[in-house]
């Protein structure tokens, strides 16, 4: 299908200009001296923590990173490629807070944790276990991003993603993989997570992120180079200069990847959007961030480098009509507009801040409708069924026809929650909402689930590493 463009060649161009300027001009502070050693080493300017990168240091390094790449699976049938005509989707993540319709809304925990890693084991959409789906704040601080890691590896045989929260975990989840994978010569031939790390707009990465990005590219894994300006708060108010300020941040990360290490598979991650201006507060269910969206897929292929924009996404603070209007708002956009990476595709809302069981089931719905979106339909002489319309005739009907049989099962969308059912039938059922649905829904995923088996002697030895941390 044909992608849906927001800006033309020229304004592409122009925000282009415009980023390398703030680069040269501006500079960028990176507070974290090994990251300084290098791109100093690398050809940067450095005056202190602010680094001044040129335009030719610039167009040289990111050309350096692949166009496309593999994330590797424990099952290989849930190998996921990055980049081209690809899109992956993968569920809420940050979230620290949980509801269902139950118990509510609360902090969340490792088994919550680990139930999500089930919902999306067992989805057909969701193609890589977020590395934070929430918050468990169950477990101490010293060794939760390790736990989150063995629940993802335990209870899902899909690509996970490693933390993001410094040099060490980054270390300790490159570690852990390789347990399960091999070495970390072999890990990195055939990376097997990814991870996402950040910019502190405007202009900035701290310590934190710098490191994660600097261990992770000499491991060699993919990562997710992301920006999230606030238009209005941490970026000019106009969507023109909150891009270009978001492809200068983006843009800086990806150079210092690459002179860590040529070749180091990234995704070019953008996810700003604007303030609400009567609090200050982001707004993430926002037109203004469908249109970053889509801008922010034609700038990554300005570069020739994947893409990561859009979720089903939400300001509501519950599961509602604004929950489910905003949520495909923001995720057919990211399909319209050729994203290849969509993090937050199911059960996000509250603006970053909740998960929600209900909506991880109806987003999931939603991934199944988009992606049919995207598969489109075949134009042939057998699909445009000439044939059959003369055999029917004016006045028939094709319920009976062999080529609806044929076709119908590949042709149609068939839902799992959305209800299509005469009023009557549905009355007769109880007359469910779509809420209560959904709950019934989730509880027997997770009722069902069979966890797939670790290699023998794995969990013993994941295990064994997480009682060092």
């Amino acid at each position: 299908m044909q992608l849906y463009e927001f800006l033309t060649h020229h304004q592409v161009e122009q925000i282009h200009e415009a980023s390398l300027n703030m680069l040269e001009q501006v500079g960028i502070e990176f507070r974290y001296p090994p990251a300084l050693e290098v791109l100093s080493k690398g050809g940067a300017r450095v005056e202190g923590e602010r680094v001044y990168l040129s335009p030719q240091l610039v167009e040289s390094q990111i050309k350096k990173a692949p166009a496309q790449f593999t994330i590797y699976a424990r099952n290989p049938d849930n190998d996921v490629v990055i980049g081209g005509d690809n899109i992956a989707f993968v569920p809420g993540y940050g979230a620290p807070f949980v509801t269902d319709m139950e118990k509510g809304r609360r902090e969340g925990t490792l088994l919550d944790f680990q139930n999500f890693v089930k919902l999306t084991g067992a989805s057909q959409f969701q193609d890589i276990c977020s590395g934070m789906v929430i918050e468990p704040t169950d477990v101490p601080a010293e060794r939760r991003h390790a736990e989150m890691i063995y629940t993802a590896l335990k209870y899902s045989d899909k690509p996970i993603m490693g933390s993001a929260m410094g040099d060490k975990c980054a270390r300790d989840s490159v570690r852990m993989a390789s347990i399960l994978f091999g070495n970390e010569r072999e890990l990195a031939q055939k990376p097997r997570m990814i991870s996402i790390l950040g910019s502190l707009t405007p202009l900035s990465y701290d310590d934190r992120m710098l490191g994660a990005i600097m261990e992770y590219a000499r491991a060699g894994q993919p990562q997710l180079i992301s920006t999230l300006a606030i238009a209005g708060a941490t970026s000019p108010a106009t969507m023109a200069g909150t891009l270009a300020l978001q492809n200068a941040e983006i843009l800086a990360g990806i150079v210092l990847t690459q002179l860590v290490r040529e070749g180091t598979p990234v995704v070019f991650s953008g996810s700003s959007s604007n303030a609400e201006m009567r609090s200050g507060a982001l707004s993430i269910g926002s037109p203004e961030m469908a249109i970053n969206t889509a801008a922010t897929a034609q700038m990554a292929r300005y570069y020739n480098l994947p893409s990561r924009g859009g979720g089903a996404v939400s300001d509501a603070k519950a599961p509602d009509a604004q929950a489910a209007y905003e949520s495909m708002m923001s995720l057919l956009m990211a399909q319209v507009s050729g994203i290849n990476f969509v993090l937050h595709t199911a059960g996000i809302f509250e603006s970053y801040n909740c998960m929600s069981y209900e909506k991880f089931i109806i987003d999931d719905e939603i991934c199944g409708m988009v992606k049919k979106i995207k598969k489109g339909y075949e134009v042939n002489e057998d699909t445009l069924g000439l044939a059959v319309i003369k055999e029917t005739g004016p006045g028939g009907h094709f319920l009976d026809k062999d080529h609806t049989l044929k076709h119908f099962r590949s042709e149609f969308y068939l839902p799992s929650l959305s209800d299509r059912d005469s009023f009557d039938d549905w009355q007769a059922k109880g007359s469910p909402l779509c809420m209560q649905s959904a709950n019934q829904m989730f509880k027997e995923i997770l009722a069902a689930y069979e966890a797939p088996e670790l290699p023998e002697g794995a969990d013993r030895e994941l295990r064994k590493f997480i009682e060092t941390l």
